[in-house]
């Protein structure tokens, strides 16, 4: 009999990983489909844009590269997510339409986000190994906001 239970339930959970294999969630690739796009977005020294476009712009631009792994299915999902929320909190393909005031404190965030090693998130860099910011590279954006900060007048 209880085998019989956790036979069922093992042919449930089965099917429900192979049926869940057909939802696709949309794909966050824009039409022009290039970081170049992006770069003309924010001004950055050629080394703060290397760095925002290999430690970033997957989840905070419109352009995401995506791996194999994603086309499983609840992994898919569970990325887009992580996609969907990074591009709502700051969106680097976007990033000339804020308001003053909004790049100033999206630049206030990118301090301290780095600073705190919140960001890139540690489920992002357990497999993009390229994604993890040393010292050097932290400080560099920092001292890029904060100069970028400076810049910023608001009304």
């Amino acid at each position: 009999m209880k085998n019989t239970i956790i036979k069922k339930i093992l042919i449930l959970l089965a099917a429900i990983l192979v049926l869940i294999q057909f939802i696709r969630p949309t794909k966050n690739e824009s039409a022009t489909n290039n970081n170049a796009a992006d770069s003309a977005s924010i001004k950055a020294p050629e080394n703060i844009q290397a760095l925002l476009q290999n430690s970033c712009y997957d989840c905070h631009s419109n352009h995401t590269n995506y791996p194999w792994y994603t086309h499983i299915q609840p992994i898919g999902l569970w990325m887009q997510h992580h996609v969907d929320e990074g591009k709502e909190e700051l969106n680097f393909s976007i990033f000339n339409t804020y308001s003053a005031k909004r790049k100033k404190h999206k630049l206030e965030e990118i301090i301290e986000q780095v600073e705190e090693r919140e960001m890139p998130l540690n489920s992002y860099t357990l497999i993009h190994k390229h994604a993890v910011l040393s010292a050097e590279q932290i400080s560099s954006l920092k001292e890029w906001a904060k100069l970028e900060m400076d810049k910023i007048i608001v009304p």
